[in-house]
């Protein structure tokens, strides 16, 4: 769907508070990669101009009136898989990101994000990345491995790994460096670094963000 000449990203913002869309649409319009497809106020309006506006990404608040925007991700995800979605929330400690990190969405932002930031997501996102806010990130990892997660389609990616390296991207997931995860499993460094290497190619992963979110949506993750 992205204008691959010009590339240009289609993007859609869904908010129910028109004072965030306006916003948002004066940060993201003047930016030459981005066009602004439509904004949406709830979670039906934001599936319905997915189908409509065809944009290669929607920026989706989380609490809305009429569908909340966890299912509207989910829906969106599953109805239209070239579609990325970026959740922006106002909470750091919310975990509904979680629910929404499983539902398919592929990171979060917070909305005192700067523009440069928000920009630079909504564009790796686009490419492929995935973004949790590091302001964040720690807080819903460590949430995230006290709560029981169901199967999904990535559990076939974790399966092909060997018992290690599942462990190894336990505790990557849980927020831990190399050198920590080092210590706690009792290896060299350059050990870990050669299985993060190995785990990232297995998972066609580009970086660290990328493979903490499959293991949350795998249920890798818990106590």
């Amino acid at each position: 769907m992205t204008n691959q000449a010009e590339g240009t990203i289609r993007l859609l913002i869904c908010d129910d508070q028109a004072i965030v869309c306006e916003g948002l649409r004066a940060i993201l319009e003047p930016v030459p990669q981005i066009e602004v497809v439509g904004v949406a106020n709830n979670g039906i309006e934001a599936i319905e101009l997915t189908r409509t506006t065809q944009p290669d990404l929607v920026l989706m608040d989380l609490k809305m009136p009429r569908m909340n925007g966890i299912r509207a991700t989910k829906e969106i995800c599953e109805q239209f898989p070239d579609v990325r979605v970026l959740v922006l929330t106002t909470y750091d400690d919310d975990e509904w990101v979680v629910d929404a990190i499983r539902c398919g969405a592929a990171g979060y932002l917070l909305k005192d994000t700067p523009q440069e930031e928000l920009v630079k997501a909504i564009v790796g996102t686009v490419q492929g990345g995935s973004h949790l806010d590091p302001q964040v990130a720690g807080k819903i990892l460590k949430y995230v491995t006290h709560q029981p997660a169901p199967a999904s389609p990535d559990r076939t990616l974790i399966n092909d790994l060997s018992d290690r390296e599942r462990e190894v991207l336990r505790l990557l997931a849980t927020g831990l460096s190399n050198a920590e995860i080092a210590q706690a499993l009792f290896l060299t460094d350059g050990t870990v670094k050669n299985y993060v290497s190995t785990i990232f190619s297995k998972l066609d992963v580009a970086d660290r963000t990328q493979a903490a979110i499959l293991a949350i949506r795998a249920g890798l993750v818990r106590l």
